[in-house]
């Protein structure tokens, strides 16, 4: 993953994937259906509502960070690298 991931198209696809709703969603979280949205439209959200949400679905969303921050490290780790090689 190259990309920083975009937390809200992560939650919309996941949600879709278990067939559940966004009405369901919105109802086990206690948000409307309209900040629902607004959310699968962010790319950023905050992380206690990440974690209900992960609570919700028995999903980990916070893998798309860490594995985004692993693929970072790697990506400075070659270009140290490579400037010691020149």
């Amino acid at each position: 993953m190259n990309n920083k991931p975009h937390i809200g198209h992560l939650i919309q696809a996941e949600l879709k994937k278990q067939g559940k709703s966004t009405t369901w969603l919105s109802a086990q979280i206690g948000y409307s259906r309209e900040h629902m949205y607004k959310i699968f439209r962010n790319e950023y959200i905050y992380t206690d509502t990440l974690l209900k949400i992960s609570l919700i679905l028995k999903h980990d969303f916070f893998k798309y960070y860490s594995n985004y921050l692993h693929q970072q490290k790697r990506n400075v780790m070659f270009f140290e690298q490579k400037i010691d090689d020149i």
